[in-house]
């Protein structure tokens, strides 16, 4: 009878052992994760903190920065850019700045991707921000070699390969949804349109 109760003690303890170890495992994934999504946006503040001068007026320091930062990065591979942005933008949104800037520079990483093996004559992004009402309207729209994308799990896939890729979509999502706010992306004809509404504080 001992022995029996030694055995069932050492299982049970085993098996905790293994769901601790299990647990571990899931903290560390997603710690490492979240890295992950750290390192992706990080080259975009740094282009927003080099970026003094800019030739779009919104409103809002940080978006103009990002947008024109990126803009400029754009036209060098020959992308058609136009940014009409020439609005109002109140500083004060739901989300920081911080976050704004991680979603106008993933969005325009995203474009120029997106823009990468079309012949130059077929190569575009075209970005819209205005208010309405009391939500920040933003659209980006480009051309895309990728053609038409599909769902897998819930989001769009990503056509980038490399490990880590994709990260900048999830964490537009997360934004987006942590705000309150609206999202919606369409892949069609060639091109693909992502619309954001983005609420007041």
């Amino acid at each position: 009878m001992w022995f029996r109760g030694r055995g069932k003690a050492d299982r049970a303890i085993a098996a905790y052992q293994r769901e601790l170890v299990d647990t571990h495992y899931r903290e560390v994934e997603n710690m490492y994760r979240q890295m992950r999504m750290w390192r992706h946006d990080y080259r975009n503040h740094l282009q927003t903190m080099k970026a003094l001068d800019t030739p779009i007026k919104s409103g809002n320091a940080m978006a103009d920065a990002i947008l024109s930062s990126k803009m400029s990065l754009a036209q060098a591979p020959g992308i058609d850019v136009r940014v009409d942005a020439h609005t109002h933008i109140p500083i004060k949104q739901r989300i920081s700045e911080l976050d704004l800037c991680c979603v106008l520079g993933n969005l325009f990483d995203n474009a120029i991707e997106a823009n990468d093996g079309l012949p130059e004559a077929d190569r575009m992004i075209r970005v819209y921000m205005d208010m309405k009402g009391t939500q920040l309207y933003i659209s980006f729209t480009n051309a895309s070699s990728g053609g038409k994308q599909r769902k897998v799990g819930g989001r769009f896939r990503t056509t980038k390969s490399d490990e880590g890729h994709g990260f900048g979509l999830v964490h537009i999502d997360q934004i987006i949804e942590a705000a309150g706010g609206y999202l919606s992306r369409n892949f069609e004809d060639g091109a693909s349109t992502t619309e954001i509404l983005l609420p007041q504080s």
